[in-house]
């Protein structure tokens, strides 16, 4: 009898083993992807099927903003924190990342009403190429470069209008923007 017994104890065993394993298969058989072990099949098939998603084409920095108007004009973008220079055929020529201040104009048409090769800013940095377009409150916003070509985060608790650039973006502007040039001022 005790021959019999461990047979059917064996059998139960096998059976049960069985039965778990099945239930195992079903189980990651219908589990999410993001929960479900990778098996080789499925990563071979997944790296052969082409991609539905369309790639995000590339934002062009020379697209001037819409909205900023037309002939020649210099368009800076507050959010963008960029400049282009366009000239009258209304195509950028030019556009580069800038650092502004503390203070900024509201989005608007301006122009340059002053121009100063060097100097130092209101934050006791010498600087050059100075173009001042706007002016809000008791303080001017211009365009300028740090002649040492530094590019500091300004201090939100000095109250100043200088947009900063590097000193060669600061040369094409300051040859691009005479007395009277048109300074568009997009959000």
């Amino acid at each position: 009898m005790a021959r019999g017994s461990s047979g059917i104890v064996a059998g139960l065993t096998a059976a049960a083993v069985a039965v778990v394993a099945f239930l195992a298969y079903q189980a990651s058989a219908n589990a999410p992807d993001s929960v479900a072990a990778p098996s080789t099949s499925a990563s071979a098939s997944a790296s052969a099927k082409p991609s539905t998603k369309k790639p995000e084409p590339a934002a062009d920095p020379l697209v001037v903003p819409t909205g900023s108007g037309t002939g020649p004009r210099v368009v800076y973008a507050l959010k963008q924190k960029r400049v282009w220079l366009v000239g009258a055929d209304g195509k950028a020529s030019r556009t580069f990342e800038v650092v502004p201040s503390s203070i900024s104009p509201a989005p608007g048409t301006f122009a340059v009403f002053r121009r100063t090769g060097a100097t130092e800013g209101s934050d006791g940095v010498p600087i050059e190429h100075v173009v001042l377009f706007a002016e809000v409150g008791d303080s001017v916003v211009g365009f300028s470069a740090a002649q040492d070509g530094s590019l500091p985060t300004p201090d939100p608790t000095v109250k100043a209008g200088g947009v900063r650039m590097t000193r060669e973006d600061a040369d094409a502007l300051w040859n691009f923007a005479t007395i009277d040039t048109k300074v568009v001022v997009v959000p």
